[in-house]
């Protein structure tokens, strides 16, 4: 018994409403008793009114002081220890794809090419990542929010399948940009896990991706990178859609130009943030290997298992015992069984 506590302890000072009522009634009691007396006779009164005798009285008030004090501990709802429970939680997570959309990513060493081989790995990356946000962010030379983050995965696909290098209207690659346009599209910090996936396979354009990932980390954002293409640097092969043909991709002035992956910061980024740094290189993405290996663990729910104790509730027996106590007041106020007595 040393365990109870209560778990509404506020609700004792009713106890003093109900030894207040109780005094009420026997104050009320000495002055009918008085009364009956000023008008009636001893005689008249065993005749006419049936009178309880004083042992009845004082019982009828011990018991309405049971009832209520039985139904002030009731309300105050005592407790045991009980058992415990373990529940489950879902936290539903923010994933921001960030996707390179440069002419780079045209590049045919994925089959059919980068662009459209992460695209497609991207929209299955949806069935691993059940039940959490979305939201995408395409950059090359600038970055350009084209999904804030929504569940409506229908909606993500749609967009996702019309980016392309016209996207954003600028050439280059500015990886710091993209970062930072990811963090604010998170918006407020919910208090859940927020991961950005950044893809992309060129070089940065002194766009200080750093700082970018500073000003993440200190909003709770985690970065896992893809890596594209060669870090030694390769050569991009494109195909024109109208007439098949292929050709290099070159500069203004005719020079082919090398797509390089800069490995290098792309490691600093995912290790600042304390993510992962995946190089995809020049092969084709197993991009559900690396939400299973890398991404899920970050976006899963946080304190999924919860255990939970489950207090022994004892009000119910208060309040039968409450009732009970009424129940023979009542009984007793009535004089059920009593035999006209002598007023004492």
């Amino acid at each position: 018994m040393n365990n109870i506590v209560f778990a509404e302890p506020a609700y004792v000072h009713f106890i003093w409403l109900a030894l207040a009522l109780v005094v009420a009634l026997a104050v009320l009691e000495l002055r009918m008793r008085d009364t009956l007396g000023r008008f009636l006779s001893p005689e008249m009164q065993v005749r006419l009114v049936r009178s309880q005798t004083l042992t009845r009285r004082i019982v009828k008030l011990v018991l309405i002081t049971a009832t209520l004090t039985f139904g002030v501990l009731a309300i105050m709802r005592p407790q045991t220890p009980g058992g415990t429970e373990t529940l489950s939680r879902t936290i539903r997570s923010d994933v921001m794809v960030v996707l390179d959309v440069s002419k780079s990513m045209l590049a045919e060493d994925s089959a059919p090419n980068r662009l459209d081989r992460a695209k497609a790995e991207i929209i299955e990356l949806i069935e691993q990542i059940k039940d959490h946000r979305l939201g995408l962010v395409v950059f090359a030379g600038r970055a350009s929010v084209k999904s804030p983050l929504t569940s409506d995965y229908g909606f993500f696909r749609l967009v996702l399948r019309n980016v392309g290098p016209d996207s954003v209207g600028r050439g280059g690659t500015r990886i710091g940009d993209a970062i930072r346009k990811a963090t604010q599209a998170f918006g407020p910090n919910r208090g859940v896990p927020r991961v950005m996936l950044l893809i992309t396979d060129g070089e940065d354009h002194e766009s200080y991706p750093q700082d970018a990932v500073k000003d993440a980390v200190e909003v709770g954002i985690r970065i896992v990178t893809i890596g594209f293409g060669s870090e030694q640097g390769s050569e991009i092969t494109l195909t024109d859609p109208e007439i098949g043909a292929r050709r290099l991709l070159t500069d203004s002035n005719g020079i082919a130009v090398v797509s390089r992956l800069d490995g290098e910061l792309l490691r600093e980024i995912a290790l600042m943030s304390q993510g992962v740094y995946i190089p995809a290189g020049t092969s084709a993405v197993d991009l559900d290997a690396i939400v299973e290996t890398h991404v899920q663990p970050l976006v899963e729910d946080q304190a999924a298992r919860v255990e939970r104790r489950n207090p022994a509730e004892h009000y119910p027996w208060l309040v039968l015992s409450a009732m009970i106590s009424l129940i023979a007041a009542v009984w007793v106020g009535a004089g059920i069984g009593q035999r006209t007595e002598e007023v004492l």
